[in-house]
């Protein structure tokens, strides 16, 4: 499953895991080598010494300046290690790439065709003298490894996992309520039955506030379990993208009081029209929440 929220938090770090990763492997693999018949005997070495400096690693290999892989692959997974060798590697990305750069590369998150786990690779080209390529070394390290490498406080650590659990226990609190209002206000509106004659208009609203209310919780709530728990975002070319949660429920809230506003009204109008300052009031305080949300909503669609 393709975890959105692992994949943008890889994007933020991904400078920091290959600064970490290229120190690493350049403390381990001499990046200036003698060529000769030991070429593939020395590189088996720096394989077998960098497998102990990344614990972390799904798979090492190494491929020759063509893209064919010179050595099995070398991992502490049985269904991992003791085959490749020979097969060819010239259509990866992480291999044109490092031919294009000249330098360590580390690829975005792709799915591997052996574990269907998402992995990034780390590639380290080795040079002779003359500067002609013998040799790229490739680490393969899970997307969660690599987080939890350069970025401790991950959605994978501990403190994620309770937060997860923390936010579905909201989740399910406030549905509950969403819930409970959602059918108050059908049997208040349902109270009445067929008979329009005994149908009163304040309690008509009344029950409207509560479905409205009910409507915002229940949006709230999918927001919170969506991008909290499940870890979807909104897209980012999208002008309610980050902000959405808020705006959603602000803006039902608005709906809310707009309709008590208008029951308070016809209310006052009708029994006291001497309140129907406070009516005013009320519209006051929905004009100035509705401009705060316009203002809100400007200033953050120009900081995109």
């Amino acid at each position: 499953m393709l975890m959105v929220k692992e994949i943008q938090e890889y994007a933020q770090v991904r400078t920091k895991a290959r600064a970490y990763l290229c120190y690493i492997m350049s403390r381990h693999i001499s990046q200036s080598v003698e060529g000769g018949g030991g070429l593939l005997e020395n590189v088996i070495k720096r394989i077998e010494s960098l497998q102990e400096a990344l614990p972390q690693a799904e798979v090492i290999y190494a491929i020759d300046g063509n893209g064919i892989q010179l050595v099995d692959n070398i991992s502490k997974k049985a269904k991992l290690r003791g085959f490749g060798k020979g097969e060819d590697r010239s259509d990866r990305a992480y291999y044109y790439k490092t031919l294009k750069e000249h330098r360590c590369m580390l690829t975005d998150p792709y799915p591997s065709l052996i574990s269907n786990d998402l992995v990034v690779t780390a590639t380290f080209p080795l040079y002779d003298k003359e500067d002609n390529l013998l040799a790229i070394i490739c680490v393969d390290i899970t997307l969660k490894n690599i987080l939890k490498m350069v970025h401790p406080t991950s959605i994978d650590s501990s403190f994620g996992i309770f937060s997860k659990w923390v936010y579905s226990a909201f989740s399910v609190a406030l549905f509950a309520v969403a819930l409970l209002l959602f059918i108050k206000g059908i049997m208040d509106f349902m109270h009445f039955g067929v008979n329009l004659v005994d149908i009163d208009i304040n309690k008509i609203f009344k029950s409207t506030i509560l479905l409205t209310l009910s409507l915002a919780i229940a949006d709230l709530t999918k927001a919170i379990f969506e991008e909290e728990v499940l870890g979807r975002v909104k897209k980012r070319d999208s002008s309610e993208d980050s902000h959405q949660t808020m705006v959603r429920f602000l803006g039902s809230i608005i709906i809310a009081l707009s309709i008590e506003a208008l029951m308070l009204v016809f209310k006052f109008a009708l029994t006291d029209p001497a309140k129907l300052l406070y009516a005013v009031y009320l519209l006051g305080g929905i004009t100035a929440l509705i401009f705060a949300l316009s203002v809100y909503l400007k200033v953050n669609q120009k900081n995109k």
